[in-house]
């Protein structure tokens, strides 16, 4: 991941984290990491990210990856976040063994909330993020460039609906 991607993903991230806190309402403000790793890069089955309970860290495997999967990543360990937060990791567990999630009730239902919630957080912060952009690029727009960019959608749906 070039640096310039790196700034713009610490920029998003700094813009998704309040999202999150409010959505997943966790307390604690989490630490977290970007992990460059080029074994790991290179695994095809390595990992993407991994949360650890004890310092409250999310770390973010970014090496050869898209910055909106490692943003994906980031969602799905800060359900795990907010669930430390609750005290779900106070439980004994098996947590960190190969096939927990598949051996452990409790940890198979932690990992599905983290996927279902992680992903529509994520999906609804990126949605909304878009919108906002939008909007704000519309209204940084003069008046001509406006009109060009509405005959310009016009001009693509009229096209887009004769293809098919």
């Amino acid at each position: 991941m070039a640096d310039d991607t790196n700034e713009e993903l610490k920029k998003l991230i700094k813009d998704f984290l309040p999202y999150a806190k409010k959505r997943m309402g966790f307390s604690k403000k989490p630490r977290v990491l970007f992990r460059r790793d080029k074994e790991n890069a290179e695994n095809i089955l390595g990992k993407t990210a991994h949360y650890d309970p004890q310092s409250f860290t999310v770390v973010l495997y970014v090496q050869n990856r898209h910055p909106k999967d490692i943003m994906r990543s980031l969602s799905h360990e800060l359900v795990h976040h907010a669930q430390n937060c609750r005290g779900e990791f106070d439980k004994p567990s098996i947590a960190g063994e190969q096939g927990y999630a598949q051996k452990d009730p409790h940890l198979r239902e932690m990992e599905r909330e983290a996927y279902e919630v992680g992903n529509m957080c994520f999906r609804d912060w990126e949605d909304n993020y878009k919108i906002t952009m939008t909007n704000y690029s519309v209204t940084q727009m003069s008046l001509s460039e406006w009109r060009s960019h509405e005959l310009n959608k016009l001009v693509t749906e009229k096209l887009v609906k004769g293809v098919k």
